[in-house]
């Protein structure tokens, strides 16, 4: 958890008890105790003869969108205002790799960069409020341990200073504070790698004190005044409960407890200014997280917000009142539901600004300034300078500008029923040939890729995708299902996903497909499947258990031994392991091994007969790479064709948009070759920079060029 402040800011941990609402594989790195396997020879037998190249289906073509248009840097990103307002801050590349850079509010072209990392981008960053730091996180080569780092940026070229230069530690930031500027709070895992202590971090020292030693909780709740509040828990049933940790005397300790079916849909979002109220989204005794305050000397709770159909999504807080001002809900489109009147003109206002989707990505502290983001379909974000005493909106940056005016596709709601009575959140993107009146219904089938998202607990929602507007672009329609056990519409909905991977969450996959052929977007023959993480693990599923439905899969760091897997989540998440057992199943005993055992795709490598290309970070802390050399090696045993690359610098996916741009460009080939799709040709210079090494079927990738 955080403070009210930091809740403003980038999340840079999870909020908890929601931890576990979050992709489960952020909670699993490597394990030591893990059947590992050898990796796979990257070069055939002298005795074996190489297979035949495969050939595409499809063919190159030069006139496609250019891959380095999707996935190569963004021109600026990620824009924000300092807190006094005299800076405007962003993500750009240098040298290309994208750092922080910042200018005067009113002279940009003044720009310089303050931070200088050449390895790796920096995603994470934030303002500190002492008018004079930027942090931001790092780490190295995608290993996830992060570190925080602070930016004199009051004088040029200073450098980079690490708060926490400590090895084989992960840290977060805990609370940011405007009542507290000089200092930041942290936690460390030094100590005893399953918890994080608190400390509290001198911005201009670098000095650390300790303010708690932790030996019980996954997490706490701390005040703008640094008073670290409450304490989360969580029981070897799957609850939690949040418990308040210095109570007033002769005054009982404030608990919520919150039941295991609850986890994923309450969760603590902070106090108001008097500290006295607690902002609560609470799914108890109803379905959807609704927004609650908690007056806690009474436990009166009060209703602020809430929709029948989705969980509360965004809210929007004054930076220094903190009262709530706005809040979001999305079902199969974000809508806001303002409640501060004094917003309402600015939302107003705002709607007519730009088309898509916005939200307040960044705001000074008096408020009268704000950065506010639009996105939409086929637009990625564009930032607009906004003044609320004018109600102004001066345009700053597209993130993307190379795409402006080009043919992308536009994105649909569906909603497809399952076969036992559920209502499956989806959207499906057609390529403009197939659809050139853009009403969401295809004129004519053609292949479509089944693009499954990463968790299980996550979602996907409607607004720009580098990843389908190039599946788009080539020829394929997209469809993304939020199958049973996504966030956001309830904890019925998520508590429906419950042991069922590889059953019933696999089976609303295969009900969704079953629509498409239906509706003629596809014919059945020629459908992929593809994903990362969760969405990795729902391809070789696909591929495994269901072996004559795909014509060809993708996976992206995607688990192929459940029980492997779940044996490798790193020391500091083992206080929620009952949530995985709740959520996954109980390896521990011989029934719930066995059934994990029956839906890991590892169990049925041999069933596997369509092509398969698998992407993976050496360096992956929650999915180990043995889970992609295992399935790698079982089949090459079983002499069944396979591609996989594997990437030395990366970890939970590909960061590095040298390591993207050759990964897509691999898999834009391997789709054509198998559901007859364009692809841009591979050129040498699709590989420039990047550290992808081809570990198997290299012949699986049509016109890859020979090392």
């Amino acid at each position: 958890m955080r403070s009210n402040a930091l809740s403003r800011l980038d999340r840079t941990h999870p909020s908890l008890p929601a931890l576990a609402a979050l992709l489960l594989f952020t909670a699993l790195a490597g394990c030591p105790g893990a059947q590992l396997v050898s990796p796979p020879d990257p070069t055939p037998a002298a005795d074996a003869a190489p297979p035949p190249p495969v050939q595409a289906v499809g063919h190159p073509s030069s006139e496609l969108i250019p891959r380095a248009t999707f996935f190569g840097n963004p021109e600026r990103a990620n824009v924000q205002i300092s807190p006094d307002g005299k800076y405007l801050s962003w993500l750009a590349p240098r040298e290309g790799v994208l750092n922080v850079w910042i200018a005067p509010v009113d002279e940009l072209d003044e720009a310089r960069a303050v931070t200088t990392d050449t390895a790796r981008p920096v995603h994470q960053y934030f303002w500190a409020f002492d008018k004079k730091h930027l942090l931001y996180l790092q780490d190295q080569a995608g290993d996830e341990d992060f570190h925080v780092y602070a930016v004199d940026v009051t004088t040029a070229g200073a450098p980079a200073v690490d708060l926490t230069p400590l090895d084989k530690v992960r840290a977060f930031v805990m609370g940011v504070s405007h009542k507290q500027p000089k200092t930041i709070l942290v936690g460390l895992n030094d100590r005893d790698p399953q918890y994080h202590d608190v400390y509290s971090v001198d911005l201009a020292s670098g000095a650390r004190t300790q303010v708690l030693e932790n030996t019980e909780y996954a997490g706490f709740l701390v005040d703008d005044d640094y008073n670290v509040r409450f304490g989360v828990a969580m029981l070897p049933d799957g609850s939690s409960v949040v418990t308040e940790l210095r109570p007033k005397r002769n005054k009982a300790a404030y608990t919520i407890e919150i039941p295991a079916g609850d986890t994923m849909t309450t969760n603590v979002e902070g106090f108001d200014r008097s500290g006295r109220n607690l902002y609560l989204v609470d799914s108890r005794g109803r379905d959807t997280g609704a927004l609650f305050s908690v007056n806690l000397a009474t436990g009166k709770a009060k209703l602020l917000a809430e929709d029948a159909r989705a969980d509360v999504g965004s809210v929007m807080t004054h930076p220094t009142k903190n009262t709530v001002q706005a809040v979001s809900f999305d079902y199969d489109k974000v809508s806001w539901k303002v409640l501060d009147r004094t917003i309402q003109k600015d939302f107003d206002a705002l709607a007519e600004v730009a088309p898509g989707d916005f939200s307040v990505a960044s705001r000074t502290l008096d408020d009268k300034t704000w950065v506010v983001a639009f996105r939409s379909d086929v637009q990625p974000a564009s930032y607009y300078l906004w003044n609320r005493r004018a109600k102004r909106a001066t345009f700053l940056f597209s993130s993307r500008p190379a795409l402006d005016g080009l043919p992308l596709a536009r994105m649909h709601p569906k909603l497809i029923p399952t076969r036992d009575g559920l209502t499956l959140v989806s959207y499906l993107t057609l390529p403009p040939a197939s659809d050139p009146d853009g009403d969401g219904v295809a004129d004519s089938a053609g292949p479509l890729v089944l693009l499954v998202h990463g968790g299980p607990w996550a979602r996907d929602d409607w607004g720009y995708s580098g990843l389908v507007q190039m599946l788009a672009n080539r020829g394929y329609a997209v469809l993304q299902v939020n199958f049973r056990g996504s966030t956001g519409f309830g904890k019925a909905y998520v508590n429906a996903g419950d042991k069922e991977w590889g059953k019933k969450m696999h089976e609303d996959l295969l009900d969704a497909v079953a629509w498409a052929v239906e509706a003629k977007v596809a014919p059945a023959d020629r459908i992929g499947i593809m994903g990362g993480s969760y969405g990795g693990y729902a391809t070789l599923a696909g591929l495994t258990l269901t072996p004559k439905v795909f014509a060809c899969g993708v996976d992206i760091v995607g688990p192929s031994n459940l029980l492997t897997l779940i044996k490798s989540i790193p020391p500091y998440w083992a206080p929620m392991i009952a949530i995985f057992k709740t959520r996954m199943g109980d390896w521990t005993t011989p029934e719930g091994e066995a059934a994990l055992q029956a839906v890991s795709p590892i169990t049925h490598v041999g069933a596997i007969e369509r092509p398969l290309l698998i992407g993976q970070g050496k360096n992956d802390p929650r999915v180990n790479q043995a889970e992609s050399d295992q399935i790698v090696n079982a089949m090459k045993e079983r002499g069944i064709p396979v591609t996989y690359v594997l990437f030395p610098d990366e970890g939970h996916g590909f960061h590095r948009p040298e390591n993207s741009l050759a990964f897509f460009a691999v898999t834009e080939a391997f789709l054509s070759a198998h559901l007859g799709g364009l692809y841009q040709p591979l050129g040498a210079d699709a590989f420039a920079g990047s550290t992808m090494q081809v570990r198997a079927g290299r012949e699986g990738i049509p016109g890859m060029p020979t090392p």
